[in-house]
């Protein structure tokens, strides 16, 4: 429950009479017209969304006039609204409305610390042992230097150089067998993954460096993504965070797991080298279920059936993120987060407009979650890599099985915006019941008597 004081309750107020506001100008500014242009603009987000599940789902003239359909409707409301002279009506009321958006969730903001992870302290490394991906992020372990800086810091470091693929995990194991007390990656989040399993396994502290190209893990951390020799700050001023790990059919994920149309296409050869052409060739079959295992998912006592897209994540992202593109919370909660998306025509593309309420978006959360298909094997992409896997798929969290080992002084990461729930928003802007004192009960003579006797005893 959110505490009352004054100023939520004047922001609260705020925030009703600035949506107040915004349909003032429309009404006054736009009169009749304002429902029209409701109306319109609502149509033509459906209409965008739906050219757009056209284009990704079919082949030739469909695929490029559903195109120019998803590119014009927003451009035909615009040129709409200049033309009956209320384009500056919808902007202003626009922004009133984010303004009272942003008043709102000031309002509930409960003020509270809960979503941060703890810290804890980090005992000194004699051994740390880096391993590093040249290629990882366009080159950035030698545009920062991060090979010579770490070796100056007193760590061992393994430059994955060789012409033919490496063993991250074995390399690591032999590292530990060789006296390592500290293990860590520059490189993509699915290195990271096999690194971080090793580390868990043998209770050793790990190391982030922001080298890859996403550093989605990294994110989460609150590390600096911009630079990534201050990541090597932790060699030297360093705090702990505890941290799940997701485990899937043998192996570890730290970001998440996706089965089904995204699974698909990463499995697919031909992505690596052209990953817009491989995706918009695969797609509509994927979409059109003419290829692709028919997929469903156990997640405690509820079924998620037939789903195009499911996306197990290590720890739930933020509200309203149906592809693991935003960033999670925190990462000890202890649960995995499940999204499952179904868009099997244009009405259901439509619906995911509803956001959580709609008919084709499953977003739950669990300790486990089996995913079951009509395959014997089906590929998972697991932090970014295709990986084949025998079916059922069990999906299951390590709750704080990683010590990673990240600077004291980082970015860090920012506090969760509160959801703009209006109900609680009116009970907060309810005017203060006053506050009575108890009343107290006058004590007669006869009282007093028998306490002055009582104390004469």
């Amino acid at each position: 429950m959110i505490r009352a004081s004054t100023g939520r309750r004047w922001l609260a107020r705020a925030s009703f009479l600035l949506a107040a506001a915004a349909i003032a100008i429309l009404v006054v500014f736009a009169g009749l017209k304002s429902f029209v242009m409701l109306g319109v603009a609502l149509a033509a987000s459906a209409v965008t969304l739906a050219a757009a599940y056209f284009f990704l789902s079919r082949r030739g003239p469909w695929r490029w006039t559903s195109l120019v359909v998803a590119v014009l409707a927003p451009i035909g409301v615009i040129v709409g609204f200049v033309f009956v002279h209320l384009l500056w009506v919808a902007i202003a009321s626009g922004a009133v409305w984010l303004l009272a958006g942003m008043t709102a969730r000031s309002a509930l903001a409960d003020g509270s610390t809960d979503w941060r992870m703890p810290e804890y302290v980090a005992k000194p490394c004699g051994r740390p042992f880096l391993i590093m991906n040249p290629r990882s992020g366009g080159g950035k372990v030698a545009k920062f230097d991060l090979q010579h800086r770490a070796e100056s810091m007193g760590a061992e470091v393994y430059l994955m150089s060789g012409p033919g693929p490496v063993d991250v995990a074995a390399v690591a194991e032999q590292a530990v067998a060789g006296g390592a007390d500290l293990l860590g990656v520059a490189g993509g989040d699915g290195t990271q993954a096999l690194v971080a399993e090793v580390a868990a396994n043998h209770d050793l502290p790990f190391m982030v460096i922001t080298a890859g190209t996403r550093n989605h893990f990294a994110l989460d951390l609150g590390l600096d993504r911009e630079d990534p020799a201050a990541c090597l700050d932790a060699l030297s001023d360093a705090v702990e965070l505890h941290v799940d790990l997701g485990v899937i059919g043998g192996h570890t994920f730290v970001n998440n797991a996706s089965f089904g149309a995204y699974a698909e296409v990463v499995d697919t050869p031909a992505y690596r080298g052209d990953k817009v052409g491989t995706t918009l060739d695969i797609l509509p079959d994927l979409l059109q279920r003419h290829r692709g295992a028919r997929l469903s998912a156990q997640v405690d006592d509820e079924v998620i059936s037939a789903p195009d897209a499911l996306l197990v994540a290590n720890n739930p992202y933020g509200a309203g993120d149906i592809a693991g593109l935003s960033r999670r919370i925190r990462l000890d909660r202890g649960v995995l987060g499940i999204v499952g998306v179904k868009v099997g025509s244009a009405r259901q593309a439509v619906g995911l407009l509803r956001g959580t309420h709609g008919t084709g978006l499953r977003v739950l959360t669990a300790g486990t979650v089996t995913v079951m298909a009509d395959a014997e094997h089906i590929p998972v992409g697991i932090d970014g890599e295709a990986i084949p896997l025998p079916t059922p798929v069990v999906c299951a969290i390590r709750p704080r099985a990683l010590r990673v080992r990240v600077p004291r002084s980082r970015p860090g990461v920012a506090a969760p915006k509160a959801p703009v729930d209006w109900a609680q928003l009116r009970q907060l802007a309810a005017p203060a019941l006053p506050q009575h004192e108890p009343a107290v009960q006058e004590q007669g003579a006869g009282a007093g008597h028998q306490g002055g006797l009582g104390g004469a005893r």
